[in-house]
């Protein structure tokens, strides 16, 4: 069922939702809220998004979207029934109402439950102090959703605030636990780590942060011909643990005294990423040290610009 309340404010809203549920007899059994900030134009691809995940985490998902009409109001569609998990309540605000969203958020919260804020694609420079960012325990950005990806995962790590977390990060899952099994299978000492990606993969940067706070060793971040992540290279006494991929489906892993072999390690979607990530609405201390890590590199190359000049 789908149920559209133009020019309305949260009472409208929600005296809709309840007369929407009591007319086809829904339940309500929803585990969390989802503030979703999303910006016209990834709209449609966040509401898919939001559809997938919703499936294995039941939620009222409230999808904030800014409009271009002149006059200040709100508009707002409801979507509920056997069709969508939970409910997603679509709310598009228009003129000097783009400034007052969280007003109209606060009240379709539900009660006595976890909040998740995410920002598909372009996110405030600090999402723990942004109006609707308060409201959420959990704040999801998405660096390369942004419009200068590397930019955008420098500025989550200056201003990271415990709650924080990036979808670059959920992307890295598969490489991570690659690399961490790879040391448990050839225990050896690693002396250095190469990182190679393409110009503006955002996740390079963060997966060089991780490398350089867990092993405290060095590590070199290069730009690469492939799609996405491309390689890495550990260094180690004796001789390379290498994982290389460039198609972004399936990659190359060697290790000493191993030849080649093909795993796979294929790029994954954005409803993948967030479904995976609602799963846990715990801190994630690895992550928060890989950013405060990944802060301290981009002080030390402020600093050498600096000192260049």
């Amino acid at each position: 069922m789908i149920i559209t309340v133009p020019d309305t404010n949260a009472t409208g809203i929600h005296m809709a939702l309840v007369k929407a549920r009591h007319s086809i007899g829904v339940a309500s059994s929803m585990v969390f809220t989802m503030i979703v900030v999303a910006e016209l134009r990834g709209y449609e691809q966040a509401l898919e998004a939001c559809q997938d995940a919703g499936r294995e985490h039941p939620s009222r998902i409230i999808l904030v979207t800014d409009g271009q009409a002149k006059a200040d109001r709100v508009d707002a569609e409801i979507r509920l029934g056997e069709e969508v998990p939970g409910e997603i309540i679509s709310l598009r605000f228009h003129g000097e109402l783009t400034q007052h969203r969280a007003s109209v958020v606060l009240p379709l919260l539900l009660p006595d439950s976890p909040v998740v804020a995410w920002w598909p694609g372009e996110a405030p420079d600090k999402p723990g102090e942004d109006p609707l960012g308060t409201l959420a325990i959990r704040r999801i950005t998405d660096s390369m959703g942004s419009r200068d990806p590397i930019a955008a995962i420098e500025c989550r790590a200056r201003n990271y605030s415990p709650g924080d977390t990036d979808l670059t990060w959920t992307r890295l899952t598969p490489w991570r636990a690659l690399l961490a099994g790879s040391l448990d299978s050839y225990p050896a000492r690693v002396s250095s780590a190469a990182v190679e990606a393409a110009p503006d993969n955002a996740g390079s940067m963060l997966l060089a942060a991780w490398l350089e706070d867990r092993l405290t060793v060095p590590v070199t971040r290069t730009d690469g011909t492939g799609i996405g992540m491309n390689s890495v290279t550990l260094t180690t006494s004796a001789g390379d643990i290498s994982i290389s991929r460039q198609d972004g489906r399936t990659a190359t892993f060697s290790a000493p005294g191993l030849s080649g072999r093909r795993v796979a390690l294929r790029r994954r979607e954005v409803n993948a990423l967030i479904t995976e990530e609602l799963r846990r609405l715990d801190a994630d201390d690895i992550f928060a040290s890989a950013m405060a890590r990944l802060a301290q590199r981009c002080e030390r190359q402020d600093a050498a610009e600096a000192a260049g000049r």
